[in-house]
């Protein structure tokens, strides 16, 4: 095969840096998502110093569903195909904020923002040989819980309880996923990364961690490895297949979170998902 086409997101700083480092030093032509141009620039001229090889900044605020679908164009603009999406960028927010578009922004960029990117490129990663969905979630989702009174915050807020739903609805939403695209050559996996010194550690619990090459391991390690070729709907921690919320195994419960997200994220009946048996 040739060289690998990979995008990672929340690629400036962190786990994802490190991720987009480790799968472009194996060879991948990596795509580095930043929240802005400047900073998804400068973290590709960083990697590329690092040792990197072929990797090309790709910019958009994950606060905005505009700039979702601006960076999918982008890159449908610099590949005709997709081996790896990395969802890894996320935010934890002491205090409730809304986006532009009228969303809490844990919840629109820990899920939202990801949900929708897949389906937009979805026929990116049907074009590769065999792609992979890598979705950074955390051990905080066995703590969440899905109140679809209060996706938002809109009758309270707790910052922990924002998050750790929202690292619920990754799993939810990769489990989910995972089961829509069985019949096609994609697999979806989550991941917990451990307890890492990353900014969203220091600045939202206020607390150190491992360093991020432990942080990244699992992350590239679904994304890489032969031992997970075919593998779908699973969750990781050091590498290993490991026991989730129980949450996860509620058809009802994952269905339902996808519908509403089908609305929120404002997708079109021809961009949705349904029956990819059916498609392919």
């Amino acid at each position: 095969m040739t060289r690998p086409t990979v995008l990672v997101t929340g690629a400036t700083d962190g786990i994802g840096r490190q991720t987009a480092l480790n799968l472009a030093r194996l060879g991948a032509r990596v795509l580095v998502h930043g929240r802005n141009r400047h900073r998804a620039e400068a973290a590709a001229e960083a990697l590329r110093a690092a040792g990197g090889g072929a990797v090309e900044p790709v910019a958009g605020d994950f606060a905005s569903l505009a700039q979702v679908r601006s960076l999918a164009g982008a890159v449908l603009s610099l590949t005709d195909r997709l081996d790896v999406l990395v969802h890894n960028a996320g935010v934890y927010m002491k205090t409730r904020a809304m986006t532009e578009d009228g969303l809490e922004t844990t919840f629109q960029v820990n899920h939202l923002a990801p949900f929708l990117l897949t389906h937009l490129l979805l026929d990116r990663l049907k074009a590769a040989p065999a792609a992979r969905i890598v979705v950074v979630t955390s051990v905080a989702h066995q703590g969440g819980y899905i109140d679809f009174q209060n996706l938002q915050g809109e009758r309270s807020y707790d910052a922990y309880d924002a998050y750790a739903s929202s690292k619920l609805a990754n799993l939810l939403f990769s489990v989910e996923l995972a089961d829509r695209l069985k019949a096609t050559r994609i697999t979806v996996n989550a991941l917990h990364p451990g307890t890492i010194g990353t900014k969203l550690l220091r600045e939202g619990f206020n607390m150190g961690g491992a360093d991020v090459e432990h942080g990244a391991r699992t992350s590239t390690y679904l994304a890489t490895s032969p031992e997970v070729e075919g593998s779908t709907g699973g969750f990781y921690m050091d590498c290993q297949l490991t026991a989730s919320s129980l949450f996860a195994a509620d058809p009802a419960l994952r269905a339902r979170l996808w519908e509403v997200s089908e609305t929120l994220a404002r997708l079109a009946p021809g961009e949705r998902i349904r029956s990819l048996a059916a498609q392919d």
